[in-house]
């Protein structure tokens, strides 16, 4: 009887490694394609005083004008100098000035963590104490050293929506 000592053919390790890769970027591409359709708003704290004031049109450097996108609150639920984070949909409205509304990324990025609160100007991230400004989302504290993305936002009248 002859022994081989020779591995049995199977896939390449390539061709391993290939689907391995392919299957993680499914498994990404399918967890960021989540739809925004969702129109419950969780909001958190807040600060500052309200104010009322619409800008009529969009905001945050956008163009927005699709009245489609998804309804988050209303200008007057927003404090000038403060803000509202809204969890389901992982974004952060804030009123820098009285009039001017912004909308950015929900999350951290430092390390993904949900920014929770607005006070004092400032986006916080109880995770590892990054701020970032409610002006334009630059990092006032780190150890985050990027700012919050912008999001896209309509205001029309006194509603806010996703654009």
């Amino acid at each position: 009887m002859t022994v081989s000592f020779q591995p049995a053919s199977g896939p390449a390790r390539r061709t391993v490694v290939a689907a391995a890769g392919a299957a993680g970027l499914a498994v990404a591409l399918t967890a960021c394609g989540g739809s925004d359709d969702g129109a419950s708003a969780a909001p958190a704290e807040s600060g500052g005083a309200a104010d009322d004031a619409a800008n009529g049109g969009g905001s945050g450097g956008s163009a927005g004008g699709d009245a489609g996108g998804t309804p988050l609150t209303s200008t007057a639920d927003i404090p000038e100098g403060g803000g509202k984070v809204f969890a389901d949909q992982r974004v952060v409205v804030v009123q820098p000035s009285a009039g001017e509304f912004k909308a950015y990324s929900a999350t951290c990025t430092h390390q993904g963590c949900a920014v929770k609160s607005v006070s004092d100007g400032l986006i916080n991230c109880p995770c590892h104490n990054s701020n970032f400004s409610v002006t334009d989302g630059s990092v006032s504290s780190g150890p985050a050293t990027k700012p919050l993305p912008e999001v896209r936002i309509t205001v029309d009248g006194d509603s806010i929506t996703l654009a």
